[in-house]
């Protein structure tokens, strides 16, 4: 599954593809997502100017001049740039064309990704609003874990990976950042000093600057 580090290469990787250019048309070969495609998905995005790609958590958000595109790779998605003409293979759900010839390709062979088109504030959308904070801003720092971990019984490890204390901290990166930090995984989080979370905050932070 695409974690946070893998979404933001992919977020660095179509940034200079896409900003600033209209797209020109969609073209939808599967509508079966994790949540199905509005048939008034690709009117909705025709002649939109993107602007920016930001992210949050693991959700790109294709910022445009008409609304925002949220995508979610879900498990198995991918997306990538390829030329006007190229032909599409099994699993290419979504083509979202570019007036720069270039072409956003959406591949999910397990259909667990999704796509919303959202015109009011994105972080508003009820998959974004109850985020928690984002693991390499400042506002994920040793005093904010301290404060979140008091009288919590639960393992820090499935603490960190909870959605709603700190986003993108999946599996392998919670294993590496603990390890790192010097801390059991199982080790209950409401336990935690505050030495040792200043060490995790640190750690996940490095950990994930690595993987990126």
């Amino acid at each position: 599954m695409p974690e946070l580090p893998e979404v933001e290469t992919t977020r660095r990787g179509v940034l200079p593809h896409v900003v600033g250019h209209r797209i020109c048309k969609v073209k939808v070969r599967q509508r079966k997502l994790r949540w199905p495609l509005p048939h008034k998905f690709e009117q909705a995005l025709r002649n939109a100017r993107v602007h920016n790609v930001d992210r949050r958590a693991k959700y790109l958000l294709f910022e445009t001049d008409l609304g925002t595109l949220l995508l979610h790779l879900g498990m198995s998605g991918s997306l990538r740039v390829v030329d006007t003409g190229t032909v599409a293979t099994p699993h290419d759900h979504v083509d979202i064309v570019l007036d720069n010839g270039k072409v956003l390709r959406f591949n999910d062979p397990r259909r667990f990704g999704s796509m919303h088109w959202v015109t009011t504030n994105p972080l508003d959308h009820p998959l974004l609003k109850s985020l928690g904070p984002e693991p390499l801003e400042n506002e994920f720092s040793a005093d904010f874990l301290f404060a979140m971990t008091r009288k919590k019984r639960v393992a820090i490890k499935i603490f960190i990976m909870n959605s709603r204390n700190v986003v993108g901290v999946g599996n392998i990166y919670a294993s590496e950042a603990l390890f790192l930090a010097g801390i059991r995984p199982g080790k209950q989080a409401g336990r935690l000093t505050r030495v040792q979370c200043a060490r995790l905050c640190a750690a996940v932070k490095k950990i994930l600057r690595a993987a990126i």
